[in-house]
């Protein structure tokens, strides 16, 4: 029987943030369609997603003006501005996305307050620190303090979220990458392998999917000749070995040891009659 669920890769990509894309996001898109998300494309192959209510929108876009692949905002007023928007660029591992898709999904099925619900300090449930938590319990490590800007880096200096303190420009935050959250995997922050920004309204609960899906210490699943990028000493490749076959039953236990009885005889000390030759003669009686 076919394996129901087979791994697409042919290693495993450790650290996992080191991972990349996986150039296709039906993943990340499924939560939301299962809602019955209203779906649209465009003759660009750019994929649009809103919500019955208009309240949420998202953008998956290949053919976009930017390497912004997926943008994601939320609206108050479905006529007026975002409230809060997030956007993660063209190689970012897509089960980063869908980790972020699946929670929004579920907040949207709570309501507005859940899925418009800004980050508040010293509240129990919307404290921006909580999304912080899961990088520090996988040891990532508060790099060094600079004016304006809370920083925390993953153990091996390959990724890092940046928290910018004090006021910011809502619209910039939207189209660039001068947003509140910035996370980001790579050498530098500057030229990074992949990046993710957030708004300052984006819900916690979105914000905390997300950074505990990238400091989770499994492996994810990748093709090798897709890995090309990383084969300079950044990620460790694993090759996935071949599942087992299924142990054997007893019937093919016996089937086996059947196969190898031999013979009861040897073929060569059968005795062979010809029905041309003639049997010897007895010699005379002495």
């Amino acid at each position: 029987m076919p394996d129901p669920d087979p791994i697409d890769g042919d290693v495993y990509v450790s650290p996992r943030y080191l991972a990349s894309s996986t150039y296709n996001g039906d993943l990340a898109l499924a939560p939301l369609l299962h809602l019955g998300w209203d779906l649209r494309h465009d003759d660009l192959a750019n994929v649009y997603l809103s919500s019955p209510d208009h309240g949420v929108r998202l953008g998956y876009l290949p053919d976009g003006e930017d390497d912004g692949l997926w943008r994601i905002s939320a609206y108050k007023d479905s006529f007026g501005p975002p409230t809060w928007g997030v956007c993660f660029n063209d190689r970012v591992p897509t089960e980063f996305v869908t980790a972020f898709t699946t929670v929004l999904a579920a907040a949207y099925e709570q309501g507005p307050d859940a899925y418009l619900a800004r980050p508040v300090s010293g509240t129990d449930e919307h404290d921006p620190f909580l999304a912080i938590v899961p990088l520090l319990r996988q040891g990532w490590e508060i790099d060094r303090p600079h004016r304006g800007v809370f920083a925390i880096q993953a153990p091996d200096g390959l990724a890092g979220m940046e928290v910018t303190t004090g006021d910011l420009d809502p619209a910039a935050e939207l189209t660039t990458r001068d947003a509140r959250w910035h996370l980001w995997a790579g050498t530098s922050i500057d030229r990074p392998v992949w990046y993710a920004t957030a708004s300052t309204d984006t819900p916690v609960a979105l914000l905390t999917a997300v950074t505990q899906c990238v400091s989770d210490p499994a492996p994810l699943p990748r093709w090798r000749e897709e890995t090309s990028t990383y084969s300079a000493g950044m990620a460790q490749l694993t090759p996935i070995l071949p599942p087992q076959p299924p142990a054997p039953t007893p019937l093919d236990v016996r089937r086996a040891a059947a196969s190898r009885r031999p013979a009861a005889l040897p073929a060569s000390s059968v005795p062979r009659w010809s029905t041309t030759s003639r049997p010897a003669l007895p010699g005379p009686r002495r």
